[in-house]
């Protein structure tokens, strides 16, 4: 028992273990994720459908999207910005792990009479010949990446571009780093039950990695027949943090906001915003 604590209770190295498929392909928690993805009020797997909709006009308006604008939403989840951008006439592609948000936004295209193209793929494994006006990733999925694994995202967003193409994506700020605590925590049915509607014990483990500016929250699901870990990273950054990677990556930075409905950034946001565009040397 001790030594199966101490494992529980044990810190990785940074990014050390990626388990992504536990939380987008497992039947129940997939199902659970898509529950709280189209709950309109809460601010959970998505934001809430006011700041949505708010969101897409901006953005639609930012990047004069129209029956000419191609588009590709990278972790587009049950269509909630993909569905709004063909509303307005553009050439829109989905890309997410899980099959049951993306039957959900097949499904919804097909009952508003929207030809958008959906993948069922891990985006970082995503390939196409196609070439993109505009690539979104929205609710901070970047910073679930490792260094490397943004690295290699950046890279398709470049290649997947056309020449003046444009990224939008939101990460979370140092304010947020700042503001989380370590923990250790554990409760009979964790999350009401989130992950398994069998009985089980949830072990929660918040680590800080201050050098790094990371953060992990590291659950441990004990079932009597099995056990999960599910390691959820990310990564926070900084104006200038970010502006590097991307222009190490072929980007030129253009504009940061505080969110992607273009509000302004501010030394308080928890979040940045930040719109790059493919650098015309590369």
């Amino acid at each position: 028992m001790f030594g199966k604590l101490e494992e529980i209770n044990s810190r990785p190295a940074p990014f050390q273990f990626y388990t992504a498929d536990e939380l987008w392909t497992d039947e129940h928690t997939s199902m659970e994720m898509l529950e709280y993805h189209l709950n309109e009020s809460v601010d959970l797997s998505s934001r809430n459908k006011d700041f949505i909709d708010r969101s897409a006009d901006w953005i639609v308006s930012h990047f004069r999207v129209d029956e000419n604008t191609r588009i590709a939403d990278f972790g587009c989840g049950p269509g909630l910005y993909t569905t709004l951008f063909a509303e307005k006439n553009a050439d829109v592609t989905g890309i997410d792990f899980s099959e049951r948000s993306i039957r959900y936004a097949k499904e919804v295209a097909d009952q508003k009479g929207l030809d958008i193209n959906y993948f069922q793929q891990n985006y970082l494994e995503f390939e196409t010949e196609n070439k993109f006006d505009l690539i979104t990733m929205i609710f901070c999925d970047f910073c679930a990446l490792s260094p490397s694994q943004r690295k290699t995202l950046l890279g398709k967003f470049h290649k997947f571009l056309k020449p003046g193409g444009s990224v939008l994506l939101d990460v979370h700020s140092l304010n947020t780093f700042d503001n989380r605590e370590e923990v250790a925590t554990y409760e009979l049915n964790q999350l009401d039950n989130f992950w398994s509607p069998e009985n089980y014990y949830g072990f929660l483990n918040i680590f800080k990695y201050d050098k790094e500016k990371i953060t992990l929250d590291k659950y441990t699901i004990i079932e009597e027949s099995r056990t999960r870990v599910v390691y959820n990273w990310l990564q926070y950054f900084s104006q200038d943090s970010l502006r590097e990677e991307f222009e190490e990556n072929g980007f030129k930075a253009e504009g940061f906001y505080s969110d992607v409905a273009g509000a302004a950034i501010s030394p308080e946001s928890p979040d940045i915003a930040i719109v790059a565009k493919k650098s015309d040397n590369t």
